[in-house]
C-alpha cells in the first residue's frame, strides 16, 4: 500500500532478515555503518545484524498521550509498545507492504470466525510469563479489553473498537464500575488459553483488532488504572526500568521473556532509552551523528535539516522517503456556528491554498497535494476533486459564493494546531493567509501533542466553548484497510466526552450505515467500493479539508541496524528489533 518515492540507490537484503538472523552488520564498531543509499529501508533491512549489546536511544519533542498500552491512540506507541506488550496478533516486520502482513504474538494462529465473523476465537500460546515469572491467562486479556474500551471516563486515549461492536458493549460500565466482578459476557475465556469474542454484527476484519495493543494482557491484581502507565507490567521481551514523567524512560531485558514463545523480538540491545522533551532540531543532529537511533515520533526531519540533507548526495543517501499512509488535513467543526452549515464548510474548502500549505511543510518531499479522504496508499481510494481550482490555489469567487449561500459575509474563528510541531503550526499560518483573503479571520491556538485530544480539540464541549471551528489534524489508518482508516475520523459513534479523534464531531446517518455496511461485508472489493464512497459523501458533507497525502522523510543513524520503514507504522522504522552497532 505505501509507495517509495525516490528511487532505490543500493540493493539490500530481504526483510526476512530481521526474523531469521542470518546476516550482521558490515561495521560494528564506533565509526558506525556505511549509508545503504536513498529509501534503502523502504524496501528491505538496512545494517542487517545478529550482534546484542549497547544502548538503543530514542527523543521525542514532546511526550507521548501515555505509555500503557490500553491507554494511547499514537501510531508510534503502538510501535514501539510492542517491546513491552505483546497483543494477540501483530504486524510482521518487514519493508514497506511486507511490513503489513498480520501475524499471531501472543495467540498460536490467527483468530478463527464463526457465526458469520459474529464470533472469534483465539488459543494463547503455551509458557506465556509476565516479567514477574507469572503466567499470562486468557482473562488477563479479556480484563486488558474491558479497561481499555469500557472505562472510557479513566481510560480515554485510545480506540474504541471494541466497545461498539462486543455483544452488550453499550451496556457494560467497565470493571472499575462492574460489582459482579464477571465482567463483559461477551468476552468468554473457559479456560486459561482460550478467549471468545462474541460480535453484535459480522467484522470481517476482526484480526487487525486483535493486532491493537488493547489486547496486550493486563493482571487485574496490578492494574492502577490512568496510573498504570507508571508501573506497567511486561509481558514482551523489555520491561521498564524507571520512568520519570516528561523526561526519560528507561527499558531493560526482560529476564524472563522467552524466545520459544515468540518468534519475532529478539532482544538485541542491553537497553532502551527514551528522552523526552526535546529540542527537534537537536534530535535530528543527534541521529545523524549517531547519537541516537531515532525520533520515536517518526515524523521525519525538521525543515531545517531537511534542506540541508537534500542538497548532500551521502546524506541523502541515509534517508528515507515514502508514503506515510496518513492524511494532513483541516477538521472543520460541525458543532460550531456558522459551521454548522454545509455552505459555510464548502466556503472553507474553496479558499485554502494548498499549495502555500505543501510548501509551509516542506514541498513536495512531504506531501502530495490531497483532494481526497482517503490517501492514495489505503485501499478505497479513487482519484476526486470536489473543490478543484486551478494550480490548487484555491478559488476565492467559489468561497465568497458559498459564504453569502450560508448567510454570511465575514467569520471570526480559531483554529487549533500542535505547538511541538513547526510545520503544522506554519502550515496553519498558510491557511489563515488564504482564508482571510475570502472574509475568514482565523486566530491560531496552539497546544501540545500529548494532550490535544484529551484536553483541547479533541473535547467538544473546549471547541465549543473557545470557538474552535477549525483543527489541525494529521491521521493514519488504524490497520491498512478503508475503515480502518476511515472509521475513527468520520463514525458518530467514535465520540466521546474526551480522546476524540473524530474532530469534525460529524454524526452523519449515510455515513455511518455505510461504514457498518462495510465491515459487515464479507468480499473484499465489495468493501472497497463502500470505502470510495463513504470518502465521496464525506466530501461532498465537506467536512474535511484534505491537505497533503503525508510522506515522511526519515534520516537512518550511522549506528542504527535492522533499520527497516514498515507501512504498517506508517513508514516509521519498525522499532521492535533496532539495535546498534555502538556498545
Amino acid at each position: 500500500m505505501r509507495r517509495s518515492v525516490i528511487a532505490v540507490a543500493a540493493a539490500i537484503g530481504s526483510a526476512s532478515l530481521v526474523l531469521s538472523g542470518c546476516s550482521k552488520a558490515e561495521d560494528n564498531g564506533d565509526s558506525g555503518t556505511k549509508a545503504a543509499g536513498a529509501d534503502a529501508a523502504t524496501k528491505g533491512v538496512v545494517n542487517a545484524s545478529t550482534e546484542k549489546g549497547g544502548t538503543v536511544t530514542y527523543a521525542m519533542s514532546d511526550v507521548p498521550d501515555s505509555f500503557d498500552p490500553g491507554n494511547t491512540y499514537y501510531g508510534y506507541m503502538w510501535n514501539f509498545g510492542r517491546l513491552y506488550a505483546r497483543s494477540l496478533m501483530t504486524y510482521k516486520p518487514g519493508a514497506g507492504t511486507a511490513g503489513s502482513e498480520l501475524v499471531p504474538d501472543l495467540a498460536e494462529s490467527a483468530g478463527v470466525p464463526s457465526d458469520g465473523g459474529k464470533t472469534w476465537t483465539y488459543k494463547l500460546r503455551e509458557g506465556l510469563v509476565y516479567e514477574d515469572g507469572t503466567p499470562i491467562k486468557s482473562a488477563d486479556v479479556k480484563y486488558a479489553v474491558e479497561r481499555s474500551n469500557f472505562a472510557r471516563d479513566t481510560l480515554s486515549l485510545g480506540p474504541n473498537y471494541f466497545q461498539n461492536y462486543l455483544e452488550g458493549g453499550d451496556k457494560y460500565e467497565g470493571p472499575y464500575k462492574d460489582k459482579s466482578d464477571k465482567g463483559l459476557e461477551s468476552i468468554q475465556t473457559p479456560d486459561d488459553r482460550t478467549i471468545v469474542f462474541k460480535l453484535n454484527q459480522p467484522f470481517q476484519e476482526f484480526d487487525y483488532l486483535a493486532a491493537m495493543l488493547q489486547t496486550a494482557p493486563v493482571p487485574k491484581a496490578k492494574d492502577t488504572g490512568v496510573e498504570y502507565e507508571k508501573k506497567i507490567i511486561s509481558s514482551g521481551s523489555y520491561k521498564f526500568e524507571s520512568y520519570e514523567q516528561g523526561k526519560q524512560a528507561v527499558l531493560v531485558r526482560n529476564d524472563k521473556w522467552d524466545e520459544k514463545t515468540d518468534p519475532l523480538r529478539k532482544q538485541y540491545p542491553d537497553k532502551i532509552v527514551v528522552k523526552l522533551k526535546q529540542n527537534p532540531e537537536t534530535i535530528d543532529k543527534d541521529i545523524q551523528s549517531g547519537a541516537i537511533i531515532a525520533d520515536l515520533a517518526g515524523t521525519g526531519v525538521q525543515a531545517s535539516t531537511q534542506a540541508q540533507v537534500l542538497k548532500s548526495e551521502d546524506a541523502k543517501a541515509a534517508t528515507d522517503n515514502t508514503y506515510g499512509g496518513r492524511l494532513v488535513y483541516m477538521a472543520i467543526n460541525t458543532k460550531v456556528k456558522p459551521f454548522d452549515k454545509v455552505e459555510c464548510r464548502k466556503a472553507v474548502q474553496y479558499a485554502v491554498d494548498k499549495v502555500s500549505v505543501q510548501t509551509a511543510m516542506g514541498g513536495p518531499v512531504r506531501g502530495d497535494i490531497a483532494t481526497t479522504v482517503t490517501p492514495p496508499d489505503v485501499t478505497g481510494y479513487e482519484k476526486a476533486d470536489a473543490y478543484a481550482s486551478e494550480g490548487n490555489k484555491g478559488d476565492v469567487a467559489k468561497a465568497k459564493e458559498q459564504l453569502k449561500a450560508c448567510g454570511e459575509e465575514t467569520i471570526k474563528t480559531n483554529i487549533t494546531a500542535r505547538s511541538d510541531r513547526p510545520g503544522e503550526v506554519d502550515a496553519a499560518t498558510a491557511i489563515v493567509d488564504s482564508l482571510k483573503k475570502v472574509g475568514i479571520e482565523a486566530s491560531i491556538k496552539q497546544y501540545p501533542s500529548g494532550k490535544y485530544f484529551t484536553d483541547y480539540a479533541g473535547v467538544q464541549k473546549f471547541t465549543e466553548d473557545n470557538n474552535v471551528g477549525l483543527m489541525m489534524m494529521q491521521w493514519g489508518a488504524d490497520w491498512p484497510s478503508g475503515y480502518g482508516f476511515l472509521n475513527n475520523i468520520l463514525n458518530g459513534a467514535a465520540i466521546g466526552a474526551s480522546g476524540n479523534t473524530n474532530l469534525s464531531y460529524v454524526d452523519n446517518k449515510e455515513i455511518n450505515d455505510l461504514l457498518n455496511k462495510s465491515i459487515q461485508t464479507e468480499d473484499k472489493a465489495e468493501r472497497e467500493k463502500l470505502y470510495t464512497q463513504i470518502d465521496q459523501k464525506a466530501m461532498d458533507e465537506a467536512v474535511i479539508v484534505p491537505l497533503t497525502y503525508f510522506k515522511v522523510l526519515l534520516y537512518r543513524s550511522p549506528h542504527a541496524t535492522n533499520v527497516v520503514s514498515s507501512a504498517a507504522f506508517s513508514g516509521q522504522y519498525d522499532y521492535l528489533n533496532l539495535g546498534t552497532t555502538k556498545k
